[in-house]
């Protein structure tokens, strides 16, 4: 029997790394309610001033926070350039509707994953 651990055991440290950025994130405070104010403080060099205190959470959410999101940025357009529909070809009851499928899992259209990347990202 040929079982390919090293796939399990690169699938775990991805999904561990993906478990630590989520408990980093839920753990750090969002700036979200505070960007409309801080925007109007901008000073004439581009900067804000800004003092406030941070806690040890905030400090590694942001110490890791531009790889993880570049990381996330290049994973959401990679499994885009993947995931794309192509013609099915056959017959169908439709010809200006042709059914279409994923070119690469081969589900329906819309697949399940650009469906999972749809209903995250479109959420804004």
């Amino acid at each position: 029997m040929n079982t390919d651990g090293g796939a399990d055991l690169r699938a775990a440290r991805l999904r561990d790394r993906l478990e630590t950025i989520r408990v980093r994130s839920e753990r750090a405070g969002s700036w979200r309610a505070s960007t409309h104010y801080l925007s109007g403080l901008v000073n004439g060099a581009g900067y804000v001033p800004v003092r406030t205190r941070l806690t040890r959470a905030d400090l590694t959410f942001l110490a890791g926070a531009r790889d993880d999101v570049l990381a996330f940025a290049e994973l959401g357009a990679r499994l885009l350039d993947l995931h794309r529909p192509q013609d099915a070809g056959g017959i169908t009851s439709d010809p200006t509707r042709p059914i279409r499928r994923c070119r690469s899992c081969m589900w329906r259209w819309p697949c399940p994953t650009f469906r999972a990347i749809d209903e995250v990202l479109g959420r804004r």
